[in-house]
Formats: structure tokens, C-alpha cells, sequence
């Protein structure tokens, strides 16, 4: 039985990802491998990141799998509808069944079949992953139909959807994920060529209990489970041991959602020796003075605090379910304990107008994390946000050639407008930044608020230009 499981990231095809060079070894489809293995089933993994189309390609050829296991996600859906192509029309591949995952294929199954793939694995998917195998294999004691979690389409019943599978209750049964079918000497190079240190990802929970209305939860559900620290920490044990990393990236929604998990997670990593820089995420209202302490006293250098605005309303609207305040003053509390402090903002939301917009300048001022980033607000299927818009989309476009990154809809000023928002807010924040310092940056001052009053200028054109069209029409 030839298995290969791939995700069609290939970095060199994508110039802003070239400049940002943050890649991470995909943990899904490692986590599916190392199952797979444990059930008797050898597989190969073709890492795409690195590597190329063609060379996928070849690697298809030579092999010939039974099967091919894609991991899909908003950024590699057209590669992934690009490899399905070339699979199908290959007579020597006619025989391979593909099969998708990862959180893009729940909302848009019948669309991926009618494009060529097999079967959609929706949800969690080691066990899922491994029944189709043996189902395809021919070993597996029911029908298609008992599958759970599988999307197929039947020749005379069209699209059918099988049970949802259950959960995985004890995250601990699960193998570690099989970090060596993949070359992590590549990953270290490019974050150590770029960034100046090297990093290697670790999940320790699935699942986010919260209910922002943006946030997709297309695999693992609106739960919360965990693998106990412990566990956590024979990873990265095995990680220490067989690989020279400077840091670790915890891939986790809300790392510190549970005060109790993260103490003993602190004990286990001092006891153990294993204490080592890491980055993770979480929220304003799972911290405070002593889980910032426990943070730093584990290894944590940099926790990222989500906020997406500095507007309340916005927030609200969101149901972020923070408070703007709690945010800054976590922020603060996170620096003064020598960690640096990073935060995401949203701009573009429904709703939100030009004063929100200058509330989240004014709330980067006061928190002043080290680190930010700003992103376009887009509706993703499936969450609250894309029924919330879906009539106010501006432009039907094609799915085939188009992701939901794409989609626009209308908002209260036109995307143009949003571009130079988020230019003067990074030009005003970094000005905020550079006054601590005014004879140092006297250069970069004068630049930084030039450009900043030039993007003001360009947001009041468009404002301008809003007005101008519905006097005209109204």
C-alpha cells in the first residue's frame, strides 16, 4: 500500500511569504503520518515548502501512490486543486485516490469532489485517514458509508456526507508528530537566515472554546482539549535531543486558557531541565501577574495577546469578549516582566468607521507592544462573519481561481481606503515608537509623520470620493 500525504505550500511561488519567511513544518499531516505508522501503515511525506510543482510531480510518478492525503487550507487551496488536475489526468496515476483535509474542505466539499477529489476528510484526521486507507486497501470490515467524517459523491445519490467523527477525548494516545519524514534542517536555515534565531512548532491542545465571529473552526470545533504537560514535554525532550533549535512556536489558539495546565506545564519544564524559549498566543483575560511570571519562568520571550481592535464597539461587534483596557494593561504587565509583547489588529471590519480606526492607533500608543500586525478583515466560510456579509459581497468570483481571502464586500469606506489605514497606522504607531527616542530618529521622525499625514491625506480622498458617489446617487 504506497501512501503519500503533501499540503501544496511552495514558498517559492509566493513573493510576499518569501519576505515575510515565517514557515512552519506542517504539523497536520505529520500528526497523520506518525498515526498511520503506528497502525502498521509506511507512508511518505512530500514536504512541498521547499520544493516545487514539478518536483511534486515526479515524486507522483515515481511512486505512484495508492492513495494521496492533501492538507487545504485558504493558501494552498489552488495548488491543491492544481495537484488534484494533474493527478486525474495522468493515466498512470488513474488509479490514485485523493483524499483532503485541514479546514478549508468542510464548507466547500461538494466543490472540491466535483473538481476530482475522492473522498474529504472533515474534522480530525488520523482515524478518518486511516479507515479510508484500509477502505481503499480493501481490509476495512464496512462500507464507505460507515466512515466517519467522509464526503464522497455517489454516481446516482450526488454529494453524500457521512456521520461527523467524534472528537479525540484524550489528545495522549496520539503519537508525537513524525517530524523526521520531513527535512527540518531547512526550516532552521531559513528562520536563522532571516530572523536570526530558529524555531520548531508544537501543539499541545485542539480546539478553541471562545466564539469570535471571524475565527474558523472548520476541524477541530468550538472545544477545548489538551495533551497533559507531561506529554508536552517528552516532545520537546525528543526535540532537544535530536535537533539543535534555538526556540519553540506553540501553534496553540490560547496558550494560557487553563492556569492550572500551565503550572504544571512550568514545574514539569524546570524539574526536567528542559526550560527553552517559546513564543505563543493567547488572550487578555486568561492572564495576569502570575501566569505572566509562570509564562517567563518556563521559557516564554514573546507572547502574542489578541486584541484585533482598539475600539470597544468593534470588539463588541466581534463578540471578542475582552475588554480594549485589559488588553494594554496585560500588554505593559507582559514587558515589564522582560518578555517582549506582540498583538493582532483587524481593520475593515462591518461597522466600523474612521473614529474606531483612530481608536486602535490611540490603544497601540498606550499598550505599545513590541511587535504588531494589521490585516484586512475577509470572511471565511462557514463563521458567523461570512453569513453575516454574504449579501454585501462585491463581486462574484469564480471558486476555482479565487480563495475567501478574496472576497469583498461593502463596508463603510471602499478597500482602498482600509490599505491606507493600515499604512497610517503603522506610520503613526512606529512615529509613537521612534519619539522615545527624538534626537536619535530625528530623521526617521520627520519621514515617518510625512507618510503618515500623506496616508490621512489618501483615507480623506476616498472618504471624499464615498461621499461624492452617493450624493450623486442617492
Amino acid at each position: 500500500m504506497r501512501i503519500l500525504l503533501t499540503h501544496g505550500y511552495f514558498i517559492e511561488e509566493d513573493p510576499k511569504e518569501q519576505a515575510i519567511m515565517r514557515p512552519y513544518v506542517p504539523l497536520g499531516i505529520l500528526y497523520i503520518s506518525a498515526y498511520l505508522e503506528q497502525n502498521g501503515y509506511d507512508n511518505e511525506v512530500f514536504d512541498s515548502t521547499f520544493s516545487s510543482f514539478s518536483t511534486l510531480c515526479a515524486q507522483l510518478q515515481q511512486q505512484r501512490p495508492h492513495v494521496v492525503g492533501v492538507y487545504t487550507n485558504l493558501m494552498t487551496k489552488l495548488n491543491v486543486l492544481r495537484i488534484i488536475s494533474y493527478i486525474k489526468s495522468q493515466p498512470e496515476l488513474q488509479h490514485t485516490k485523493i483524499v483532503l483535509g485541514g479546514p478549508e474542505v468542510r464548507n466547500h466539499a461538494i466543490k472540491f469532489l466535483e473538481h476530482g477529489a475522492d473522498f474529504i476528510a472533515s474534522g480530525e484526521g488520523e482515524q478518518t485517514m486511516l479507515e479510508l486507507v484500509q477502505y481503499v486497501e480493501g481490509t476495512f470490515t464496512g462500507t464507505l458509508t460507515d466512515i466517519e467524517g467522509v464526503s464522497f459523491l455517489d454516481p446516482e445519490k450526488g454529494l453524500q456526507q457521512n456521520k461527523e467523527r467524534t472528537k479525540v477525548k484524550n489528545l495522549d494516545v496520539l503519537p508525537m508528530p513524525n517530524r523526521r519524514k520531513v527535512n527540518l534542517s531547512l526550516y532552521f536555515d531559513a528562520w536563522k537566515g532571516r530572523h536570526g534565531t530558529s524555531t520548531v512548532s508544537i501543539s499541545t491542545m485542539r480546539g478553541c472554546p471562545y466564539s469570535c465571529k471571524w475565527c474558523s473552526r472548520a476541524v477541530y470545533g468550538q472545544s477545548y482539549r489538551r495533551r497533559t504537560p507531561a506529554k508536552v514535554a517528552d516532545e520537546i525532550a525528543y526535540i532537544k535531543a535530536n535537533y539543535n533549535v534555538d526556540s519553540l512556536w506553540f501553534v496553540d489558539d490560547v496558550f494560557t486558557i487553563s492556569h492550572q495546565w500551565l503550572e504544571q506545564f512550568t514545574n514539569e519544564m524546570t524539574i526536567r531541565n528542559l526550560v527553552t524559549p517559546f513564543e505563543c498566543i493567547t488572550r487578555a483575560d486568561r492572564l495576569n501577574e502570575e501566569v505572566i511570571i509562570n509564562l517567563k519562568k518556563s521559557g516564554c520571550f514573546r507572547v502574542w495577546i489578541g486584541a484585533e481592535s482598539g475600539s470597544q464597539k468593534i470588539i463588541d461587534l466581534m463578540d471578542r469578549r475582552v475588554e480594549v483596557e485589559q488588553v494594554q494593561k496585560m500588554i505593559q504587565l507582559a514587558r515589564k516582566h522582560g518578555m517582549q509583547a506582540g498583538t493582532f489588529i483587524m481593520v475593515g471590519y462591518p461597522g466600523e468607521t474612521k473614529e474606531d480606526i483612530y481608536a486602535t492607533v490611540q490603544h497601540l500608543k498606550n499598550a505599545d507592544p513590541d511587535l504588531f500586525t494589521i490585516t484586512v478583515a475577509y470572511p471565511i466560510k462557514g463563521t458567523p462573519l461570512y453569513a453575516e456579509v454574504e449579501d454585501r459581497f462585491v463581486t462574484s468570483l469564480p471558486w476555482e481561481s479565487s480563495t475567501d481571502r478574496d472576497i469583498d464586500f461593502t463596508r463603510t469606506y471602499n478597500r482602498k481606503y482600509y490599505d491606507y489605514a493600515i499604512q497610517m497606522i503603522n506610520y503613526e504607531v512606529n512615529y509613537h515608537k521612534a519619539l522615545k527616542r527624538p534626537v536619535a530618529n530625528l530623521f526617521k521622525l520627520t519621514k515617518l509623520k510625512l507618510r503618515s499625514t500623506l496616508a490621512k491625506g489618501h483615507m480623506w480622498m476616498e472618504e471624499r470620493r464615498k461621499v461624492s458617489f452617493n450624493e450623486l446617487t442617492g
